[in-house]
């Protein structure tokens, strides 16, 4: 168990915004954060990176405390990556390097280095390497905006909507590299999503949040039409389609 959630509550200026939540991510899995609008996904996930910290509840990384750790530890075992970010005046490859910052003492070893190709090649990006961010178009900028995230070699990745503002095709491209990488590095995946479809596709397993509560929790089997309508306020039919379910609105 990589990731365990344990009452986890949060209040913004004495407004709850999450209500004992309760979840365990294993290594290896993607898990998916769902729900409308205000929900608290955000919120969630930036309790999860100690960005915010809860007003009750534990998060536990390996079984050690969340808010045990230095701001150091922390940027070692989890990786985040924010709905919004903007190209600047540096390459792909320095960019990426960044994410080595909580391993490097003085100055990048050899070893920094090596990481850093690994992951461009485990993102297809070499040939972006000496190409500007500004650059980019927005799908090679997410996967590099990744890439550094998982520079840091975490025990834990946190995606904020990854697939927004991208075309169908890199969509799936970058939930099908995430989805990859979290099995071969075995490490454990959390990603707030809207997609609903895009999520089934790619998701193990899901959390169904409304008004800062878990609705529900589990596998596809929790993803029915009654919760869907519960936490949207929609009727929908789930149906298959070569063998993935999918959510159509009624």
């Amino acid at each position: 168990m990589i990731l365990s959630v344990e009452g986890v509550e949060f209040s913004y200026n004495s407004h709850p915004v999450l209500k004992d939540v309760r979840f365990e991510v294993e290594r290896g899995e993607l898990f998916s954060i769902l729900g409308n609008n205000g929900a608290g996904k955000s919120t969630l996930l930036r309790c999860l990176n100690r960005i915010i910290r809860p007003r009750t509840g534990s998060i536990l990384i390996d079984g050690v405390k969340l808010s045990d750790l230095s701001r150091l530890e922390v940027a070692r075992r989890v990786g985040y990556v924010a709905q919004r970010h903007e190209g600047s005046r540096v390459t792909v490859f320095d960019a990426v390097l960044l994410g080595r910052r909580p391993h490097i003492r003085w100055d990048a070893t050899e070893k920094d280095m090596a990481i850093v190709r690994e992951v461009l090649a485990a993102l297809r990006l070499e040939e972006f390497s000496l190409r500007y961010l500004d650059e980019l178009s927005g799908g090679e900028l997410q996967k590099v905006i990744i890439a550094r995230a998982l520079a840091q070699e975490p025990r834990l990745l946190l995606l904020d909507e990854p697939t927004s503002n991208l075309d169908l095709k890199n969509q799936y491209e970058v939930l099908r590299i995430v989805k990859d990488v979290a099995r071969e590095r075995r490490i454990a995946v959390v990603v707030v999503m809207h997609d609903i479809n895009l999520a089934l596709r790619f998701a193990d397993r899901f959390l169904l949040l409304r008004n800062g509560e878990i609705y529900a929790c589990g596998g596809r089997e929790v993803i029915t039409p009654e919760n869907i309508a519960g936490v949207y306020g929609i009727p929908v039919r789930v149906e298959q389609l070569g063998g993935v379910p999918v959510v159509v609105p009624v």
